[in-house]
């Protein structure tokens, strides 16, 4: 049954034909039993009033029109009186096309064609129609049916506006979730586009400065070059576990293989440090404050800057460099500086290029809520403080 139900929804114009078939057969037997003759006003005045029936929420003002023109015709010509009818059943077209204007078209154009028929009703009582109290029934009858046809339309049209409002109001959620979706995807591939880059440059940064001075000590030292090529492959094993864990988050959609591997925090400053200094950067880590204990991102955070201004002291600040870290838990912020006395990079090159390592410790600074600076030493070298909130606003 509902199948049918929706079958005819999606097909009007069947369920209005067999309106119109109802309205046929009940004219055609009026007609008959009243012993009308089938003269070629009445059967044209039939088809202007029951034809348009089937295809009124097609085309609901032009056969609501069309079967205004029929009653106006039958006005005109032989005004409902067909040997004895004052008023045909092909006439309840008449009401339909009042619901449907009300219901399909709006209240205005609806109220104009109200117009038409109380002003063809007038006519029709008063010309068509001979005694008076038999004139005021049937316009009162009338003024019923039309009036019940108003209101039935009223409730159908609000229902559709309803339907249709929350149609675009689901559609619009739809797309607000798509977009969402969006959004999420790319601040995702954005975060693991950052991970990538601090594993991969702080590993290969690292790997590069010790295979240089294993090739320089492998014939004088080969004892400091066996301790740099191990080194090495620390390093990489290191760096292939978080891209492993990283490239699994990007394979895997329900993340249901992938391989979690602990995230390191401020807690494992101490180590990051240590592994530069066997790597030929010496560093000094001074901290205050207990740093296990910061929030799982905020520790991220502040390791990975960290990690990052390491790396570009490594790769800039050129032979002999010193490096020192401080990070201190303040009240209710953490304020971390790594500043080395390198010569580094040239600021004006640096100041136009950017460069991803600064872009992604900013990003990763306003993502916590917190602030980044990043310039030259006055007195030499390379600075980088960041002030990041315990608790982001």
């Amino acid at each position: 049954m509902r199948r049918l139900s929706l079958w005819m929804r999606a097909h009007p114009v069947f369920g209005d034909s067999l309106i119109a078939g109802f309205l046929a057969l009940f004219d055609l037997g009026a007609m008959t039993a009243a012993g009308a003759v089938p003269v070629p006003a009445l059967l044209l005045v039939g088809l202007l009033l029951l034809v348009p029936v089937a295809f009124r929420r097609k085309y609901p003002k032009g056969s609501s029109y069309t079967i205004l023109a029929g009653g106006i015709l039958q006005l005109l010509t032989h005004g409902g009186h067909a040997d004895g009818l004052a008023v045909r059943p092909a006439d309840f077209a008449l009401a339909f096309a009042l619901y449907t204007m009300v219901a399909f078209v709006g209240r205005k154009p609806a109220l104009v064609y109200a117009v038409w028929l109380a002003a063809g009703t007038f006519v029709w009582a008063t010309w068509r129609v001979g005694e008076a109290l038999e004139a005021a029934f049937l316009v009162f009858m009338i003024a019923v049916v039309f009036g019940f046809s108003w209101a039935l339309g009223e409730f159908v049209g609000a229902r559709r506006a309803y339907n249709l409002e929350l149609e675009k109001r689901l559609k619009m959620l739809e797309t607000e979730r798509d977009q969402q979706a969006r959004i999420a995807v790319g601040e995702e591939r954005s975060r693991i586009a950052r991970e990538l880059h601090d594993v991969v440059a702080h590993a290969v940064s690292v790997m590069v400065v010790q295979a240089d001075g294993a090739g320089y000590a492998i014939k004088t030292n080969p004892d400091l070059a066996e301790a740099a090529m191990r080194t090495i492959a620390d390093t990489g094993r290191q760096a292939l576990t978080e891209l492993r864990r990283l490239l699994g988050v990007l394979r895997s959609e329900d993340q249901s293989g992938t391989q979690w591997a602990p995230q390191p925090g401020a807690g494992d400053l101490a180590e990051l440090t240590e592994s530069l200094r066997t790597s030929g950067l010496p560093v000094r880590l001074e901290t205050t404050g207990d740093l296990a204990a910061l929030p799982t991102g905020l520790g991220l955070g502040i390791y990975r800057i960290v990690q990052e201004a390491l790396t570009n002291t490594l790769k800039h600040a050129g032979s002999g460099a010193t490096a020192v870290v401080r990070v201190a838990q303040e009240g209710d912020q953490v304020e971390l500086e790594v500043a080395d006395d390198g010569f580094g990079t040239p600021h004006d090159i640096v100041a136009v290029s950017g460069g991803n390592g600064l872009i992604g410790m900013r990003e990763r600074a306003g993502v916590l809520g917190g602030t980044l600076e990043a310039g030259p030493n006055p007195g030499g070298g390379w600075r980088v403080r960041a002030v990041l909130p315990l608790v982001p606003s």
